[in-house]
């Protein structure tokens, strides 16, 4: 059932579901989209998330009883039958069991789940693979949805495009580290993420990205028009890389010539819901054609 709560005198929040599903990050998609056609006087600004939305309102353009009147109903219309989706596919290369993160994670196992264990190994292991290297396959062999962007700027929340007892599940650490490099990429319950700075964390640590998601002075070229490359929507690929690609990725950075990999593409939520893996074929075919 949604919920629709109030936040102060300012904001609407909205509850699709109380777990993170394709489905009601669809259907979040469909209704702020919806949403922002209307161009309700006194709507400040959406906010989508995993499996709800939040709507900062000038009350005193519009009566937030209105607003929500004015969600249910767009609740009642939307369908996802005809809603279409235009994404990016976005390679994303990541260096996996890397040197920097390896270090990070080490320092502190008093903290972990499992202090005995990396943090590869303890996720590969109660997610049921014989090893990590059958764990990365099933990171790297399906796209994710970037079903929301925040937490610190930039920060792409990224939900594996697989049936839901395919899902790579993990807890966060015990107790949050004090640090984690910039561009880590961790796992944490059942997203994928990369910080975009240094900083603290408790997301279980994998590996590292090799480009930014984050250039506050926009020196590359896919960020001149904006300082955070993620956005709600694209389609990562992560894809695991050799320390050698790893190093010329980072000297195009440095020298400002990095690009990602990215192809356009429309797609429906029934496309994905009903056959994942042919879904998934599609969409890696695409990118790499």
């Amino acid at each position: 059932m949604i919920r629709y709560e109030y936040g102060g005198d300012e904001f609407v929040f909205v509850e699709l579901a109380e777990e993170m599903s394709l489905e009601a990050n669809f259907r979040g998609m469909a209704i702020t989209r919806k949403l922002r056609e209307r161009q309700l006087p006194g709507i400040l600004d959406i906010c989508p998330s995993n499996a709800s939305y939040m709507i900062r309102v000038d009350p005193d353009q519009l009566h937030p009883d209105a607003l929500i009147a004015e969600l249910k109903n767009l609740e009642e219309s939307v369908s996802l039958d005809d809603f279409e989706i235009s994404a990016r596919l976005v390679d994303v290369p990541v260096l996996f069991e890397d040197p920097w993160t390896h270090e990070a994670l080490m320092r502190f196992r008093e903290r972990h789940q499992d202090p005995n264990s990396t943090d590869l190994e303890y996720a590969a292991r109660i997610n049921g693979f014989k090893s990590k290297g059958e764990l990365i396959e099933a990171i790297t062999g399906f796209p994710y949805l970037v079903s929301m962007v925040g937490f610190v700027p930039g920060l792409p929340w990224c939900y594996q495009m697989v049936p839901r007892e395919q899902q790579i599940e993990v807890p966060k650490y015990v107790r949050p580290r004090t640090f984690t490099p910039e561009r880590a990429f961790g796992f944490g319950g059942a997203f994928a993420v990369i910080y975009p700075v240094q900083g603290a964390g408790g997301y279980q640590l994998f590996g590292i990205a090799a480009a930014p998601i984050y250039d506050r002075e926009q020196r590359l070229p896919d960020f001149k028009d904006a300082i955070t490359f993620p956005k709600q929507g694209d389609i990562f690929r992560y894809r695991g890389i050799t320390m050698d690609e790893y190093e010329s990725i980072r000297k195009q950075v440095e020298d400002g010539t990095f690009r990602y990999l990215t192809k356009e593409i429309t797609f429906t939520p029934d496309e994905v819901t009903e056959n994942p893996q042919r879904f998934s074929e599609n969409v890696l075919g695409r990118l790499y054609e």
